[in-house]
Protein backbone atom coordinates (compact mmCIF):
# COMPACT_ATOMS: atom_id res chain seq x y z
CA UNK A 1 0.00 0.00 0.00
CA UNK A 2 1.49 3.22 -1.21
CA UNK A 3 2.59 6.00 1.64
CA UNK A 4 -0.18 8.65 2.59
CA UNK A 5 1.52 11.74 2.94
CA UNK A 6 -0.19 14.67 4.94
CA UNK A 7 -1.24 17.43 2.45
CA UNK A 8 -1.58 19.94 4.58
CA UNK A 9 0.68 23.14 4.41
CA UNK A 10 3.62 23.10 6.93
CA UNK A 11 2.18 25.92 8.97
CA UNK A 12 -1.04 25.37 8.91
CA UNK A 13 -0.52 22.19 9.79
CA UNK A 14 1.77 22.87 12.59
CA UNK A 15 -1.18 24.85 13.76
CA UNK A 16 -3.44 22.69 13.57
CA UNK A 17 -5.07 20.76 16.94
CA UNK A 18 -2.55 19.20 18.70
CA UNK A 19 -2.78 16.10 20.47
CA UNK A 20 -3.44 16.63 24.26
CA UNK A 21 -4.10 13.01 25.51
CA UNK A 22 -7.78 12.20 23.93
CA UNK A 23 -9.12 9.04 23.90
CA UNK A 24 -6.64 8.31 26.82
CA UNK A 25 -3.80 6.69 24.56
CA UNK A 26 -1.10 5.91 26.41
CA UNK A 27 2.52 5.50 24.41
CA UNK A 28 5.42 3.67 24.98
CA UNK A 29 8.73 5.58 24.21
CA UNK A 30 11.80 3.58 23.69
CA UNK A 31 15.34 5.55 23.78
CA UNK A 32 18.42 3.57 22.76
CA UNK A 33 21.54 5.09 23.84
CA UNK A 34 25.21 4.94 22.99
CA UNK A 35 27.49 7.30 24.74
CA UNK A 36 25.33 10.76 24.74
CA UNK A 37 26.15 11.52 28.36
CA UNK A 38 25.90 14.90 27.48
CA UNK A 39 22.25 14.84 26.16
CA UNK A 40 20.39 11.92 27.78
CA UNK A 41 19.27 13.59 30.37
CA UNK A 42 17.77 16.01 28.63
CA UNK A 43 16.00 14.20 26.25
CA UNK A 44 13.84 12.63 29.33
CA UNK A 45 12.95 15.41 30.71
CA UNK A 46 11.93 16.51 27.34
CA UNK A 47 10.23 13.63 26.80
CA UNK A 48 8.42 13.69 30.56
CA UNK A 49 7.32 17.41 29.23
CA UNK A 50 4.70 16.07 26.67
CA UNK A 51 1.66 16.30 28.00
CA UNK A 52 0.03 12.55 27.55
CA UNK A 53 0.54 9.06 29.67
CA UNK A 54 3.91 7.76 28.84
CA UNK A 55 6.12 4.83 30.12
CA UNK A 56 9.87 5.66 28.97
CA UNK A 57 12.06 2.42 28.19
CA UNK A 58 15.81 3.81 28.08
CA UNK A 59 18.27 0.78 26.84
CA UNK A 60 22.01 1.63 27.37
CA UNK A 61 23.61 -0.15 24.14
CA UNK A 62 27.42 -0.84 25.99
CA UNK A 63 27.92 2.85 26.35
CA UNK A 64 31.73 3.78 27.02
CA UNK A 65 31.59 7.97 28.19
CA UNK A 66 29.81 8.18 31.23
CA UNK A 67 26.20 7.83 30.01
CA UNK A 68 25.71 4.25 32.04
CA UNK A 69 27.24 6.08 35.07
CA UNK A 70 24.52 9.08 34.92
CA UNK A 71 22.01 6.32 34.02
CA UNK A 72 22.68 4.44 36.98
CA UNK A 73 23.28 7.27 39.58
CA UNK A 74 19.99 9.44 38.44
CA UNK A 75 16.66 8.52 40.66
CA UNK A 76 14.29 8.36 37.87
CA UNK A 77 10.55 8.78 37.98
CA UNK A 78 8.62 5.42 38.10
CA UNK A 79 7.59 5.69 34.76
CA UNK A 80 11.11 5.68 33.81
CA UNK A 81 12.97 2.20 32.94
CA UNK A 82 16.54 1.63 32.00
CA UNK A 83 18.09 -1.62 30.43
CA UNK A 84 21.39 -2.50 29.86
CA UNK A 85 23.90 -4.15 27.26
CA UNK A 86 26.97 -5.51 28.51
CA UNK A 87 28.36 -4.79 24.86
CA UNK A 88 27.78 -2.89 22.38
CA UNK A 89 25.26 -4.47 19.84
CA UNK A 90 23.96 -1.43 18.03
CA UNK A 91 20.71 0.35 17.36
CA UNK A 92 18.76 -2.22 16.11
CA UNK A 93 19.43 -4.70 19.08
CA UNK A 94 18.52 -1.73 21.62
CA UNK A 95 15.43 -0.84 19.91
CA UNK A 96 14.48 -4.72 20.10
CA UNK A 97 14.93 -4.97 23.18
CA UNK A 98 12.96 -2.11 23.72
CA UNK A 99 10.26 -3.71 21.90
CA UNK A 100 9.94 -6.66 24.56
CA UNK A 101 9.41 -4.23 27.31
CA UNK A 102 7.50 -1.95 26.50
CA UNK A 103 3.41 -2.32 27.35
CA UNK A 104 1.63 0.90 25.77
CA UNK A 105 -0.26 0.79 22.77
CA UNK A 106 1.37 3.33 20.56
CA UNK A 107 5.45 3.48 20.66
CA UNK A 108 7.34 6.00 19.45
CA UNK A 109 11.48 5.66 19.04
CA UNK A 110 13.36 8.53 20.32
CA UNK A 111 16.95 9.01 19.47
CA UNK A 112 18.88 9.87 22.65
CA UNK A 113 20.68 12.99 20.51
CA UNK A 114 18.48 15.78 20.47
CA UNK A 115 18.39 15.86 16.66
CA UNK A 116 14.78 15.04 17.40
CA UNK A 117 12.68 17.31 19.43
CA UNK A 118 9.78 15.19 21.59
CA UNK A 119 7.85 18.79 21.06
CA UNK A 120 7.01 16.91 17.96
CA UNK A 121 5.40 13.97 19.59
CA UNK A 122 1.83 15.45 19.13
CA UNK A 123 2.51 15.71 15.42
CA UNK A 124 3.86 11.98 14.80
CA UNK A 125 0.46 10.64 17.07
CA UNK A 126 -1.84 12.25 15.51
CA UNK A 127 -2.43 9.96 12.64
CA UNK A 128 -2.57 7.44 14.97
CA UNK A 129 -5.14 8.44 17.45
CA UNK A 130 -7.46 9.83 14.70
CA UNK A 131 -7.03 6.30 13.22
CA UNK A 132 -5.98 6.96 10.10
CA UNK A 133 -2.79 5.42 10.30
CA UNK A 134 -0.69 2.36 11.61
CA UNK A 135 2.49 3.52 10.80
CA UNK A 136 3.86 7.17 11.48
CA UNK A 137 6.98 8.72 9.54
CA UNK A 138 8.63 12.13 11.03
CA UNK A 139 9.64 13.38 7.93
CA UNK A 140 13.14 15.56 7.96
CA UNK A 141 12.65 16.90 4.65
CA UNK A 142 8.70 17.97 4.80
CA UNK A 143 9.83 20.03 7.49
CA UNK A 144 12.12 22.93 8.98
CA UNK A 145 15.83 21.45 9.42
CA UNK A 146 19.12 22.60 9.68
CA UNK A 147 21.39 22.38 6.74
CA UNK A 148 22.44 18.82 6.15
CA UNK A 149 26.11 17.39 5.33
CA UNK A 150 25.94 17.23 1.35
CA UNK A 151 26.79 13.27 1.45
CA UNK A 152 24.19 12.56 4.01
CA UNK A 153 21.97 13.92 2.04
CA UNK A 154 22.49 12.32 -1.13
CA UNK A 155 22.72 9.21 0.64
CA UNK A 156 19.72 9.53 2.29
CA UNK A 157 17.85 10.39 -1.02
CA UNK A 158 19.68 7.77 -2.83
CA UNK A 159 18.13 4.90 -0.40
CA UNK A 160 14.58 6.38 0.07
CA UNK A 161 14.37 6.22 -3.66
CA UNK A 162 15.66 2.70 -3.64
CA UNK A 163 12.56 1.97 -1.39
CA UNK A 164 10.26 3.90 -3.22
CA UNK A 165 11.01 1.24 -6.36
CA UNK A 166 11.47 -1.60 -4.77
CA UNK A 167 8.18 -1.46 -2.62
CA UNK A 168 6.08 0.83 -4.69
CA UNK A 169 5.55 4.02 -2.48
CA UNK A 170 6.07 7.50 -2.25
CA UNK A 171 8.57 8.18 1.21
CA UNK A 172 10.37 11.03 1.14
CA UNK A 173 12.05 10.19 4.50
CA UNK A 174 12.63 6.29 4.66
CA UNK A 175 15.99 6.78 7.14
CA UNK A 176 14.19 9.20 9.72
CA UNK A 177 14.50 8.65 13.32
CA UNK A 178 11.78 8.99 14.20
CA UNK A 179 9.06 6.50 13.75
CA UNK A 180 5.56 5.89 15.56
CA UNK A 181 3.87 2.42 15.41
CA UNK A 182 0.85 0.78 16.89
CA UNK A 183 2.51 -1.46 18.74
CA UNK A 184 1.44 -4.82 18.25
CA UNK A 185 2.49 -4.07 14.64
CA UNK A 186 5.74 -3.47 15.92
CA UNK A 187 5.91 -6.51 18.19
CA UNK A 188 4.68 -8.88 15.31
CA UNK A 189 7.14 -8.36 12.62
CA UNK A 190 9.92 -10.34 13.06
CA UNK A 191 13.40 -7.91 13.22
CA UNK A 192 16.81 -9.25 13.21
CA UNK A 193 19.41 -6.04 11.99
CA UNK A 194 21.63 -5.07 14.89
CA UNK A 195 22.72 -1.60 13.71
CA UNK A 196 21.40 1.11 11.68
CA UNK A 197 19.60 -1.24 9.11
CA UNK A 198 17.15 -1.35 11.48
CA UNK A 199 15.51 1.60 9.61
CA UNK A 200 15.37 0.23 6.23
CA UNK A 201 14.56 -3.46 7.82
CA UNK A 202 11.18 -2.10 9.88
CA UNK A 203 10.75 -0.02 7.03
CA UNK A 204 10.56 -2.66 3.95
CA UNK A 205 8.72 -5.54 6.42
CA UNK A 206 6.18 -2.54 7.09
CA UNK A 207 5.76 -2.01 3.63
CA UNK A 208 5.27 -5.61 2.45
CA UNK A 209 2.25 -6.50 5.36
CA UNK A 210 0.05 -3.46 3.91
CA UNK A 211 0.08 -1.18 6.98
CA UNK A 212 -1.16 2.16 6.47
CA UNK A 213 2.10 4.72 6.45
CA UNK A 214 1.87 8.77 6.95
CA UNK A 215 4.50 10.94 6.91
CA UNK A 216 4.68 14.30 9.18
CA UNK A 217 7.31 17.08 9.06
CA UNK A 218 9.18 17.15 12.05
CA UNK A 219 11.98 19.59 12.61
CA UNK A 220 15.56 18.30 13.13
CA UNK A 221 18.95 19.97 14.07
CA UNK A 222 21.00 17.24 12.55
CA UNK A 223 24.68 16.81 13.93
CA UNK A 224 27.71 16.75 12.37
CA UNK A 225 30.43 14.79 13.17
CA UNK A 226 32.29 16.38 15.83
CA UNK A 227 29.16 16.63 17.55
CA UNK A 228 28.67 13.17 17.92
CA UNK A 229 26.88 11.91 14.75
CA UNK A 230 27.96 8.17 14.42
CA UNK A 231 26.46 7.41 11.41
CA UNK A 232 28.77 6.74 8.43
CA UNK A 233 29.20 5.39 4.55
CA UNK A 234 29.59 1.61 6.11
CA UNK A 235 26.19 1.48 7.54
CA UNK A 236 24.70 3.20 3.85
CA UNK A 237 25.80 0.05 2.17
CA UNK A 238 24.46 -1.99 4.91
CA UNK A 239 20.95 -0.23 4.92
CA UNK A 240 21.29 -0.28 0.57
CA UNK A 241 21.56 -4.69 1.11
CA UNK A 242 19.22 -4.52 3.68
CA UNK A 243 16.10 -3.22 1.36
CA UNK A 244 17.37 -5.90 -1.22
CA UNK A 245 17.35 -8.88 1.03
CA UNK A 246 14.23 -8.11 2.44
CA UNK A 247 12.22 -7.18 -0.71
CA UNK A 248 12.45 -11.00 -1.25
CA UNK A 249 13.33 -12.24 2.40
CA UNK A 250 11.67 -11.85 5.83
Amino acid sequence: MPVLLLALPWEEWRHAERYEGRSGVEIAVIIPVYNERATIAEVIRRVQEQPMEKEIVVVDDGSTDGTRELLRETSWPPNVRVYYHPKNRGKGASIRTGIAAVTKEITIIQDADLEYNPSDFALVLRPLVDGVADVVYGSRFLGIHRSFMLHHYIGNKLLTLLTNVLYNNILTDMETGYKAFRTPILKGIPLRCDRFDFEPEVTAKVLKRGYRIYEVPIYYAGRDYSEGKKITWRDAFAALWALVRFRFTD
